[in-house]
């Protein structure tokens, strides 16, 4: 069964050192599926991805954290990637984008260290979710009922643990998308 996301437009949240594969894997599947899939970061610009702990390719900017707006977009998709995460978690406008998005009751997608900027905006208290699993204490701490699993829809969040999980990730996401 084919679904069709023709009109849909999604951001997908990245800074230099995301893992690659959990944001391109993510992209080509929405547009496969006809949807607008837009990088954001911090600048205008590149971007650039990493595999595990080796540089990868860089990908064109299409908009920033802080001048996109929450209401273009249908959903919001947060690769992971230690430095990415651990840098986009700290970034005002990236935190006030996805705070925005879960008050607006948008899908918010999540894998690996992707979590963190969860965490950091408030928004896992009493969420269940998975992730790499290194962040069980932090989304434990943060309230959150972490569970290891290859992904879990609670509501509109769907997270996923690592790359092995991206087929999981993106027809979850595809599903919630479309209905």
């Amino acid at each position: 069964m084919s679904l069709s996301l023709k009109g849909k437009r999604v951001a997908l949240l990245v800074t230099d050192g995301f893992e690659q594969v959990e944001m391109t894997e993510p992209k080509k599947a929405l547009e496969q599926a006809g949807a607008q899939a837009d990088i954001l970061s911090v600048k205008e610009g590149q971007v650039r991805g990493w595999h595990h702990d080796k540089p990868g390719d860089s990908f064109p900017v299409d908009g920033t954290f802080d001048t996109a707006q929450v209401e273009e977009y249908d959903a919001l998709v947060l690769p992971g990637g230690v430095m990415n995460s651990d840098t986009i978690r700290t970034d005002t406008a990236a935190l006030t984008l996805v705070q925005a998005a879960e008050k607006s009751g948008k899908p918010i997608a999540v894998i690996c260290h992707g979590a963190w900027l969860l965490v950091s905006a408030g928004l896992v208290k009493g969420k269940t979710m998975t992730s790499w699993p290194s962040l069980k204490d932090d989304i434990r701490n943060a309230g959150g009922d972490w569970q290891d699993q290859e992904v879990i829809r609670d509501g509109n969040l769907i997270s996923s643990r690592k790359p092995d999980d991206l087929p999981a990730f993106n027809r979850t996401l595809l599903e919630l998308l479309a209905a």
